[in-house]
Formats: C-alpha cells, sequence, structure tokens
C-alpha cells in the first residue's frame, strides 16, 4: 500500500518550473469590480485571465505556509488557483468587500483540503475542529512544549479548549502527524526476511474454532427447542410470551389471559425456567 501523492480527481495541465516573471501590478478597486461583474455575468475569460494574473501572489505566499507537510509546492499551488476559481465564480461585487479578502479562505480551503486528502489513506480529520487540529497542532505544541516530542497531558488538555476538540482527538492526531503510511510488505531489515505484515496478530477465531462453535451453536438450539417441548403448555406459552419474544408480555396481560393472577404467572414462569435449566444441564452433562 502507498502513500498517495497527487489528487485522484483531475485538473488543469500546470507547467511545473515557476519562472521569475514579472508579476503584474496589483488591481483597483474600480479595475477588480469590473473584471469580477465581467467574469460573473457575462462569463469573460479574459477578465478571469486578469483576475488570476493578478492575485497569483496571493496564491503563492499561501501555499508556502504549507511546504511543511511533505507535499510539492507545485502542487500546492494549483490547489491554490482552484480555490481562487472557486472564490471568482461565488464573489459579490455589490458586498463591498475585496476580491482578496474574500479568496484567501478559499485558496486556503483548497490548499488545506489537498493535504489532507493526501496526508495519509486514513483521512485525517473531517470536521471543522479537527482540521483546525491538524494545522494548528505542530505550532501549538511548539509553544506549551517546545523541548518535548510530545504533548504533556496539561498540554494536551490546553490545545482541546483551545481548540473546541476532545483530549482523545488530540492524542490520535498527535500520533498521525508523527509518523508517515507504511507499506504491510515492507522489510523490517535491508537484508529480507520479515514484512511488517508478519508481526500483527489475528484475534479472528481459525476455521477449526468456528466449525466448532456452529455446531456447538446448533446443538443449543436443538436441545432448548427439545426442553421447551417438554414443558406443559401454558407453562410453554409463558416462556414464549416473556422471554423469546422481541417484545415481552406483561405479567398481567398474560395473567387476565389464563384467567390467574400476575403473582400466579411469575410463580409458573419461575418453575418452567428451573425446569428448562436442569434439563439443559443434564443434556450437556450427557455431551461432556
Amino acid at each position: 500500500m502507498g502513500i498517495m501523492t497527487a489528487s485522484s480527481r483531475a485538473r488543469p495541465a500546470y507547467s511545473g518550473r515557476r519562472t521569475k516573471a514579472p508579476l503584474p501590478p496589483l488591481l483597483s478597486r474600480e479595475r477588480e469590480l469590473e473584471l469580477t461583474r465581467r467574469w460573473r455575468e457575462r462569463c469573460d475569460r479574459g477578465a478571469l485571465a486578469e483576475i488570476v494574473a493578478a492575485f497569483d501572489r496571493l496564491v503563492l505566499s499561501n501555499a508556502r505556509r504549507y511546504r511543511n507537510y511533505g507535499l510539492p509546492l507545485d502542487d500546492l499551488v494549483q490547489e491554490g488557483h482552484v480555490g481562487l476559481l472557486q472564490a471568482a465564480a461565488r464573489f459579490e461585487p455589490e458586498r463591498g468587500l475585496r476580491f482578496a479578502t474574500y479568496a484567501i479562505w478559499w485558496v486556503r480551503a483548497a490548499i488545506q483540503d489537498f493535504i489532507l486528502r493526501n496526508w495519509s489513506v486514513v483521512r485525517a480529520g473531517t470536521t471543522a475542529g479537527q482540521k483546525s487540529l491538524f494545522f494548528n497542532l505542530r505550532r501549538l505544541r511548539a509553544q506549551l512544549d517546545p523541548e518535548a516530542e510530545r504533548l504533556s497531558p496539561a498540554s494536551r488538555v490546553a490545545v482541546a479548549q483551545r481548540l473546541g476538540v476532545t483530549i482523545a482527538d488530540v492524542a490520535d492526531m498527535e500520533g498521525r502527524l508523527g509518523g508517515s503510511d507504511h507499506s504491510l510488505n515492507r522489510r523490517l531489515d535491508e537484508n529480507g526476511g520479515e514484512e511488517w505484515q508478519d508481526l500483527l496478530t489475528c484475534t479472528r477465531p481459525t476455521p477449526e474454532e468456528e466449525v466448532g462453535d456452529r455446531r456447538q451453536a446448533a446443538s443449543r438450539r436443538l436441545w432448548l427447542t427439545q426442553a421447551l417441548g417438554d414443558l406443559p403448555p401454558h407453562e410453554r406459552m409463558i416462556i414464549d410470551h416473556r422471554r423469546l419474544r422481541e417484545e415481552e408480555t406483561t405479567l398481567g396481560v398474560l395473567g387476565r389471559k389464563l384467567g390467574v393472577s400476575k403473582e400466579r404467572i411469575r410463580q409458573l414462569e419461575e418453575r418452567a425456567l428451573r425446569k428448562l435449566r436442569q434439563n439443559l444441564q443434564e443434556k450437556i452433562a450427557a455431551q461432556a
């Protein structure tokens, strides 16, 4: 099993190496409003291209913040541009916001989602609190326990309270960030020999144990059916209504049905259970 290093969904081709081309000038508020309206109202691709070029520096600066997560910077930049396109499609100029203020959240969200998808074959976080924990745990650990490899119990409590997650979430995320995925077929040493999967223990029963369990279960069902058949009809009916149905019948209902008191039904139930228990114990002893 390998670690994913690229998103599975199709994305536009990216040029790869970034050259030091002159950056386009920043857009004025008036030009920004004009371009975003042209793209939203008329799907003007030229306007969209100018928006993307003008805010390329925004994408690049945010992508660089996440360089330490083991993914290529170009992939992070490409995902940031996906977020930028999403922002351009949803931006509402009449609200009075600058486009950069709005777009930065979409850019960061796209980059963070890409990192979470590719960090591990196990999903690292699904809720907003877990995502915040994933991207802030290293910084908080450096602040709270700068010299320790792992957070102290008190620091875990502090992180959980600050980010609104449970202490168990903090401990689990700390373990995930402390290691990477490994193939179960990876050798324990360079000279071959055992693989990681050879050290895994299986708690499931063996095929012989499963066959034996099925035979024992079938025997118990047969014994119980025979023991119930040995009971008088009224006791068998009481056991059926009180013990063998999904919704048990109350003592009062059975008493009215048989024309006796609730206490008498309780006595008959206890007597029937004693008979069943004795019958089954005799069958088990004979089987042994």
